[in-house]
Order: structure tokens, then C-alpha cells, then sequence
């Protein structure tokens, strides 16, 4: 023990020498920036050495260092202990590495965007079968509707501009609330054109389309989750087969025939039964080759929505023409 604690041999506390294998005092002082022995030992629960430089590979005292105080500056430069920066022991890290409470990875952000479009689909969807119930069961708004043709074509100018204004225009279907509000007017658009289409078949035909609509929708909507075929490689030849079903269309409006209409309408259902595993694993990305900006929500959910809108159109049109 040296009888004048902090006074060492050779030049005080400047680096030595120190005794190779001796018990510093105890609690320090400790020598500037060391050396220290190399074999220990120190004081049980002493305090620090100043600038934290400690012993290589030297024994530390039973039960460690005495808590570090309030502005401790460690050797390596970092910020003291319980000042801005310092980091704490890192018991919040998982074995994967992975910081606990914390999930700002690509999969966390992907769920959140698949949660929003499909919260959006389900409110379209509502105000669609809102509208389609009122055309079918309020003869008043029939009758209107029958009165007022021109309603038609304002809500399909409507639905055509609010369509390319989103489709072309990455502004307005990325900031809110402009998106939010071209969607809306979009949706109550189409679903009073929907409402007009569906008043010309009878209740349950159409109820029958929304039953089969839905089925075909959830089974290929889980198909697409869960295949290993990545359709998103398929645009260019879903781009073909719709170029084929627009010529198609115009074909049956002049050669009209209920196999040619049977035929016309199965080919479109299919085709945009492809589109909505497409789109579906568009939005999904993970190991897809293609994928959506978690930013395009709204286009997401319109995607998703006309191809369910298209499905149930083409069945309809199925169901009546195998009526008639």
C-alpha cells in the first residue's frame, strides 16, 4: 500500500512506471491513461481510472467497477453516461439482432400498406352494394333514374376524368386528402353507374352475382397469397388479352347473339379474375418480381376494386344471358 495515495513511483500519475503486480490504493486515484498491471489488483468496487482506460486482459475486482457517474467519458470517445448519445447496455436487442419495439423493416411497412388498401376496398365496396341495393329496392330512385338519362353520362364523364386524372397524374393519387377525394368521387361515380346497370336484372340474379363474385374474389385473393407463381411478370400479356376482349366487345355490339354475349363475358371474368391475383401480388412484394410503392394506396385499392367491379359485371351479364 503506498502511504501517499495518488504519488507513485517515477513522474506523478504521468505514466509511470507502476507497480506490475501491486494493489492500487483504495478508490483511486488512478494513474493517467495507464499502464496498468497486468495481473489486477484493484480495489474491491473501486472507482473508475480517469479517461476509462482499463488493464488488457487484466483482472477486474469481484462484482466489477463501481457504477460509472454522470458525465464519465470512456476510453473509445463515446458520450458519457447520462449524457445525450450515451448508450445504454443493449439488453433490448434480440438474438437475430433485431431491435425489441422497434419495426420499421420493409415486411412492418408492407403489412401496414396491405391493411390500409384493403380498408379502403371494403369502404368502396360498401358504397358500391349501398348504391346497387337502392336501384334495386327503391323503386322512387328507379323511376328518377329513368326520367333523368342524362344522369348517366355526366357520371361517366365524371368517372372517366377522375380515372385519368388519378392514373396519370402521381400527385393526385399520392397526397392527401386530394386522393382521398378523387377516390370518393370516383366510387360514387361508378357505383351509381353499377346501380343503373344492376336495376335492369332482377333481385335475386344480381344477388346471386354478388354471392359468386365474393366467392370467386376470397378464393383467388387467398390463391394469390399463397401461390409460388409470380404473376406479376404477366402485364404485358394481360395488356394483350385486354386489347383482345375491347375488340371483342365492340365485335358483340353489332353480331349479337346469346353465345356470342355467353362467350364475350366468360372471357372477361377470367381475364380479370388473372388481373386481381396480379394486382394482388403487386401490392403483396416480397419476393415478387414486381411490386407497388407502399405510397400508391390508393391505386392499390382502385386496381383491386375495378377488377372485383369487372368480375361481377362479367357473371352478371352471364347470369342474364343465361336467363333469356
Amino acid at each position: 500500500m503506498w502511504q501517499n495515495p495518488g504519488v507513485y513511483p517515477g513522474d506523478q500519475n504521468q505514466g509511470g512506471p507502476y507497480p506490475q503486480g501491486g494493489a492500487y490504493p483504495q478508490g483511486g486515484p488512478y494513474p493517467q491513461g495507464g499502464p496498468y498491471p497486468q495481473g489486477g489488483g484493484y480495489p474491491q468496487g473501486g472507482a473508475y481510472p480517469p479517461g476509462g482506460a482499463y488493464p488488457p486482459g487484466g483482472a477486474y475486482p469481484q462484482g466489477g467497477y463501481a457504477p460509472p457517474q454522470p458525465g464519465f467519458q470512456p476510453a473509445y470517445g463515446g458520450a458519457g453516461y447520462g449524457e445525450p448519445g450515451y448508450i445504454p447496455p443493449n439488453d433490448s436487442v434480440g438474438e437475430d439482432g433485431e431491435v425489441k419495439g422497434f419495426d420499421f423493416t420493409e415486411k412492418s411497412i408492407r403489412r401496414a400498406f396491405i391493411r390500409k388498401v384493403y380498408a379502403i376496398l371494403m369502404c368502396q365496396l360498401m358504397v358500391t352494394m349501398g348504391f346497387i341495393a337502392l336501384f334495386l329496392y327503391h323503386r322512387p330512385t328507379k323511376v328518377w333514374v329513368a326520367q333523368n338519362p342524362f344522369m348517366f353520362w355526366v357520371a361517366f364523364i365524371v368517372l372517366i376524368v377522375c380515372l385519368i386524372a388519378m392514373a396519370c397524374c402521381p400527385d393526385v393519387r399520392r397526397k392527401a386528402p386530394t386522393n382521398f377525394i378523387f377516390l370518393a368521387i370516383f366510387t360514387a361515380a361508378q357505383s351509381f353507374l353499377l346501380g343503373i346497370s344492376a336495376s335492369v336484372y332482377e333481385a335475386d340474379a344480381v344477388l346471386m352475382a354478388v354471392g359468386i363474385t365474393a366467392a370467386v374474389c376470397l378464393g383467388l385473393t387467398l390463391f394469390a397469397l399463397q401461390t409460388k407463381w409470380d404473376f406479376t411478370m404477366m402485364g404485358g400479356v394481360l395488356l394483350c388479352a385486354t386489347i383482345v376482349l375491347l375488340v371483342f366487345g365492340i365485335v358483340a355490339i353489332f353480331v349479337k347473339g346469346k353465345v356470342i354475349t355467353l362467350v364475350y363475358a366468360s372471357l372477361g371474368a377470367l381475364i380479370f379474375s388473372i388481373y386481381l391475383v396480379y394486382d394482388t401480388q403487386l401490392m403483396m412484394g416480397g419476393k415478387h418480381k414486381y411490386s407497388i410503392s407502399p405510397e400508391e394506396y390508393i391505386f392499390a385499392a382502385l386496381n383491386l376494386y375495378l377488377d372485383i367491379i369487372n368480375i361481377f359485371l362479367f357473371i352478371l351479364t352471364i347470369i342474364g344471358a343465361s336467363r333469356d
